[in-house]
């Protein structure tokens, strides 16, 4: 395992901090599956890091809860859970990390509305050609 568990270019985490639990994954498996621990699940206890400063753990908090649990049994080898555990859980923080932009709000350009209108009359002209024939009289 790395030194540290690498989240986004300012946050890092310390291995210690993570909790590991294994046990067996349910499913088919045959004799494999009563005996090996592949299932993996990882904890990791933002309200207790030291490795988070004060921002990303009042963000982490908010958008993730105290403890942020992943769980991996896709593979059949524990090492190969270990490690899809261990990216599922830095995707999940930087995911609540990540700050959205705020979204400014603009008005459609000259082209936009014009394309539209366009649009509108091509619709309404293929509507109209579709119309019942009137009664020659």
């Amino acid at each position: 395992m790395a030194d540290r568990l690498q989240i986004t270019r300012s946050c890092a985490i310390d291995p210690a901090e993570l909790e590991w639990r294994f046990s067996r994954a349910g499913g088919p498996g045959g004799q494999h599956a009563n005996t090996a621990d592949t299932r993996v699940e990882v904890r990791f206890d933002v309200a207790r890091s030291r490795s988070l400063g004060p921002r990303q753990r009042a963000r982490l908090l908010e958008r993730l809860g105290p403890v942020v649990r992943v769980v991996a049994s896709d593979e059949r080898s524990q090492a190969r859970n270990r490690a899809l555990a261990l990216e599922r859980l830095a995707e999940r923080i930087a995911g609540a990390l990540r700050i959205e932009r705020p979204r400014r709000p603009t008005r459609p350009g000259a082209a936009a509305r014009r394309a539209r209108l366009d649009a509108k009359r091509r619709r309404g002209e293929l509507k109209r050609r579709r119309a019942r024939p009137e009664p020659d009289d």
